[in-house]
């Protein structure tokens, strides 16, 4: 009876995992609204690419760049994610297949995604740097906390990197 109610038990706790699709459909949705962002920036300053100065252009470029580069993480999370607790993606191994699908596993994930963060804050923090001097441009103050953010992230993945390697020699030497 027991290991009826046990058995019954786990399969509820493995089903559960579906909870999470809904979750990576919103991510789906989340991806469209970058695509509209990214469609409506472009759109917004193409007819203006004349009369742009350099340092507004590269602003343009990098803003494009930022919410590539955020579309980027997304599609990472919601593949590596779906494919890491919910279900395995049962699409044909094609040339279109991109080549890290069904590889990366959650260390992969969390590395991809602080390195994702870190470019993501990178660009940000070179957007305001070239704001400097400008009438309406940074603070000292905030200018500080915006190199310590960016500092912080770039700490939290090395001492990620490395609880990783060192993971990965215990895992070794045990095998051993």
């Amino acid at each position: 009876m027991s290991n009826g109610i046990e058995r019954a038990f786990e399969k509820g706790l493995f089903a559960s995992r579906w909870l999470l699709a809904p979750m990576y459909g919103g991510l789906v949705l989340a991806l469209g609204l970058l695509v509209i962002v990214f469609a409506r920036e472009l759109l917004y300053y193409l007819p203006q690419a004349m009369q742009l100065t350099a340092d507004k252009s590269i602003l343009v470029v990098l803003t494009l760049i930022d919410l590539t580069l955020a579309a980027n993480l997304l599609v990472i999370v919601i593949f590596s994610g779906y494919e890491s607790f919910v279900s395995k993606l049962d699409v044909e191994t094609g040339e279109d297949r991109p080549g890290w699908m069904g590889k990366v596993d959650f260390g992969g994930l969390k590395m991809k995604l602080i390195a994702s963060i870190i470019a993501i804050s990178a660009i940000h923090l070179l957007k305001r740097f070239m704001e400097i001097g400008k009438t309406d441009g940074i603070s000292e103050t905030e200018m500080l906390w915006l190199v310590v953010f960016h500092g912080t992230f770039i700490v939290s993945g090395v001492l990620m990197a490395l609880m990783d390697w060192l993971g990965a020699l215990g895992a070794r030497a045990r095998k051993d």
